[in-house]
């Protein structure tokens, strides 16, 4: 009992550290700018990754919103928002997967340039959100979903980059499309990640309870 206390409230604060704050309002915002940004070069552009990478900045915008609210809270509540963002996150990657196989019979060859302009100003903001964001990367599943995303967005933005190596190359869709499909499964992967431990701890938590009422 007494461990199990220390354990949360210790978690408790780390949650609600000003640099976890100051962090994350930084990464609200420019997420937010970037998902606007994006999804207006993506359309324009006509680029399935652009706008695969746009739907992570909103995702990622509300990611940071939630953490925001919960931060300070129990961690059950905690991983009740980890456990929401891990199946948002999931859903986006199903439907920029199928977008991106919608794109394989209809779609037009995106523009190359405008890809690797945006890709490049989303890979840079991407790449400072995720070094503020590293040192929380270990928390618990609502600060690792946070850590995952930007990692995800990251790694995301460098495909966009070779997408549009690519499409100038080839005069083709495809490298737009295959990158979109990459992205898609990251997404995916992630929100399962975040979904597995989020339950994880929900469960402990349950445990925890049910042996403090006995």
């Amino acid at each position: 009992m007494a461990c199990s206390s220390c354990c949360a409230s210790s978690n408790t604060g780390a949650t609600n550290d000003p640099r976890w704050r100051r962090a994350l309002w930084i990464a609200l915002v420019v997420n937010g700018a970037m998902f606007v940004a994006e999804i207006i070069a993506g359309v324009a552009g006509g680029s399935k990754a652009l706008q695969a990478d746009a739907l992570d900045f909103l995702g990622d915008s509300a990611n940071y919103a939630i953490s925001l609210g919960v931060a300070g809270l129990a961690l059950a509540w905690r991983a009740r928002a980890a456990l929401l963002k891990g199946l948002t996150l999931a859903v986006l990657g199903i439907y920029v997967l199928c977008a991106a196989l919608w794109g394989v019979w209809h779609g037009s060859t995106p523009h190359a340039e405008l890809m690797g302009l945006v890709g490049f100003t989303a890979l840079v903001a991407n790449a400072v959100v995720a070094f503020m964001l590293y040192r929380f990367r270990t928390g618990d599943a609502n600060m690792r979903s946070v850590w995952i995303c930007s990692r995800n967005d990251a790694i995301g933005n460098v495909a966009v980059l070779l997408a549009a190596v690519g499409v100038f190359g080839t005069g083709t869709a495809w490298p737009d499309l295959i990158v979109a499909g990459i992205m898609a499964m990251l997404g995916i992967s992630g929100g399962i990640q975040i979904i597995v431990q989020a339950r994880s701890e929900l469960n402990s938590g349950r445990r925890g309870y049910t042996a403090a009422a006995e």
